[in-house]
């Protein structure tokens, strides 16, 4: 499906057609519909086009394409396999890529190949291995009650995902807020670390954020673990998956590449969906031979910025998650204590039933401990993401609770009673606990320009306050009291990066600077004068993208006015709804929800079908 309006993508009088002009250097006529297509879709993070999406779409300039020209007479131009001489296009299984694009995906599909063929070689004696551990393992067993849970949350996933990642060469743990991924990555580098205590592991994220806040969140699970052990835990990095690889100053390579591979037996990285693919091909060449890698993250968030929705893409090569060969969930059974916790037959694959390619290198945690399943925002979320308009009647029917309001789509008065919140942090004088009292809130809207964007909600709330709270914010352009920014570019030099959050207050000399927090100081925070902010924007409000990773109290989401804008998605409104604990109020008309719930993120991709081909 195109989720793209043409009204919303028509040029301005005057704009240039940037994807014309790629398409006419082209001088083959044939080619240029072509070229355009693919350059336009590949703005929207498509990876490729299928022939059905090229003959469908008539949204450029060179008319309706009747049919694909004959690309083995264009060998100069296409090339129809990884054989034959590089092409600026190629047409594999049905699609066509840009030839970079192909050659992204074809490493990642090799990568991927290698590492599973890596781990058939190796299951005997890792298995031997899991078996020495088999009462540190059973230890790890989960103290919450099973009574009221569902049939699929009552299995310990986060254990069989445990030993699933140590059975495998690559590994992913899906499951969204709350499913304990942090719990079950703290469980994964405690038994590391008593296997082989000298292993070399590497954390990263695709953001600094994200980095940061998995090394926090690890601190706080692991608090309970031996000394030892928490203290070679505490001793492993973290960074962006750019820092990871060796970002070089002006250049575009980075430092470590399949010639020069990075040094460690294990990399794990953080809120995988945010994830591009040019840049994961780049992280898979750096890999050497014996190194591991294990991808965390929210199959159903918001696919990256950039081409490819390469966690989805995964998890979705597999028709169904969590279905284990019987024997070796017998087998993974005898390290959960309870009978009730096990793997039960409906999770066997049945006889005849296909695997596919990566059938049980993939885990999905189930049970959220954030919010109750039943309770209304993880009913919401279900409702939304699995595009049950019938429970989201039902659910706008019962809204109004503390914990879930659905506002008016015009009346301002909802974000004005919402925003007082806001006061915890403007009153507060303690720095510190001011910048966590601001973090307990958050607007999210969808976009950043007109009168729902970014830029006009962050200047309304600016005015609300500065009415309502006058002796403590006066806004003002520029840098001023109370201000909240976000970074939004990573700066190495000072330590910040793109995501973190502070304040503006001024110091014990009166002097205005901007206040984050810092874990590692004595008091928790740091400060820099404003003037080195070269990349920051004011965060009363912030999109749902930049929101990816964050866990706030409670969250107003701000919808846009029209039920087709083209970045509507169940995905969207998942990330939104699902960045609070305790309370969500949704501001938008029931069809401009009822229409996002209908409409899903769809990035054309060969990832999918080239995985589970049989060679």
């Amino acid at each position: 499906m195109n989720h793209t309006n043409p009204k919303q993508d028509r040029l301005l009088p005057g704009a240039t057609d940037l994807h014309k002009v790629f398409a006419d250097f082209f001088p083959d006529e044939r080619i240029r519909p072509l070229a355009y297509l693919l350059a336009k879709r590949l703005q929207d993070g498509h990876v490729c086009l299928t022939r059905e999406a090229l003959l469908a779409d008539t949204e450029h300039p060179y008319g309706a394409i009747q049919s694909l020209p004959e690309f083995k007479r264009m060998k100069n131009l296409v090339a129809l396999s990884e054989e034959d001489p590089p092409a600026p296009f190629v047409f594999s299984h049905d699609r066509i890529y840009f030839h970079r694009y192909f050659q992204y995906e074809t490493q990642i599909l090799n990568k991927i190949k290698a590492l599973q063929q890596k781990t058939q070689k190796e299951l005997p004696k890792r298995r031997k291995l899991i078996e020495s551990l088999k009462q540190s393992l059973i230890n790890l067993a989960p103290t919450y009650s099973i009574g009221d849970l569902l049939p699929a949350e009552k299995t310990d996933w986060q254990l069989v995902s445990v030993i699933q990642c140590l059975l495998h060469d690559f590994s992913i743990i899906t499951g969204g807020p709350g499913t304990g991924k942090t719990t079950t990555l703290a469980n994964l580098l405690l038994l590391l670390f008593q296997l082989e205590p000298s292993s070399r592991i590497a954390l990263a994220a695709p953001t600094g954020k994200a980095s940061m806040r998995m090394l926090q969140s690890l601190g706080e699970k692991s608090a309970s673990f031996p000394d030892a052990i928490k203290a070679q835990i505490k001793a492993v990095r973290s960074s962006t998956i750019h820092a990871l690889l060796g970002n070089q100053r002006h250049s575009i390579y980075f430092k470590y590449h399949e010639k020069n591979p990075l040094p460690y037996d294990w990399i794990i990285i953080d809120e995988a969906s945010m994830i591009d693919m040019p840049l994961f091909a780049k992280l898979l060449s750096a890999m050497g031979e014996s190194c591991r890698l294990v991808l965390l993250g929210d199959k159903d968030q918001l696919a990256s910025v950039e081409a490819g929705s390469l966690l989805g893409d995964l998890c979705q090569s597999v028709p169904k998650l969590n279905r284990f060969d019987a024997a070796n969930a017998h087998w993974i059974n005898q390290f959960i204590a309870a009978p009730q916790r096990h793997i039960d037959e409906s999770f066997f694959l049945q006889p005849g039933e296909p695997g596919a390619f990566l059938q049980e290198a993939i885990v999905e945690l189930k049970l959220s401990h954030r919010f109750q399943e039943r309770g209304l925002i993880g009913r919401l979320s279900k409702a939304v993401i699995q595009n049950r308009p019938e429970d989201l009647t039902e659910m706008i029917k019962i809204a109004g609770a503390q914990e879930l309001q659905f506002a008016s789509d015009q009346d301002p008065k909802h974000l004005n009673q919402f925003i007082l919140g806001y006061a915890s942090f403007l009153k507060e004088q303690d720095i510190r606990t001011a910048l966590q009292n601001f973090n307990k809130l958050r607007v999210l809207v969808t976009v950043k320009q007109g009168d729902r964007g970014l830029y006009a909600v962050n200047r309304l709330i600016e005015k609300m306050l500065g009415e309502a709270f006058g002796r403590w914010i006066n806004p003002s352009p520029g840098f001023y009291i109370n201000r909240p920014v976000m970074i939004t570019r990573n700066n190495y030099e000072l330590g910040l990066f793109n995501g973190d959050v502070g304040i503006l207050r001024p110091d014990p000399e009166g002097q205005l600077r901007a206040w984050f927090p810092d874990e590692n100081s004595i008091d928790g925070i740091r400060s820099v004068l404003p003037a080195y902010l070269t990349g920051c924007e004011t965060v009363f409000a912030m999109t749902i993208h930049k929101s990816q990773g964050s866990e706030f109290n409670e969250v107003m989401v701000i919808l846009p006015e029209q039920a087709d804008h083209r970045l509507l998605t169940r995905e969207l409104i998942y990330t939104g709804i699902t960045r609070a604990r305790n309370r969500v109020v949704i501001q938008g008309s029931e069809a401009v929800i009822f229409n996002g719930m209908a409409r899903s993120v769809e990035r054309s991709s060969g990832l999918q079908v080239r995985l589970n081909k049989q060679p």
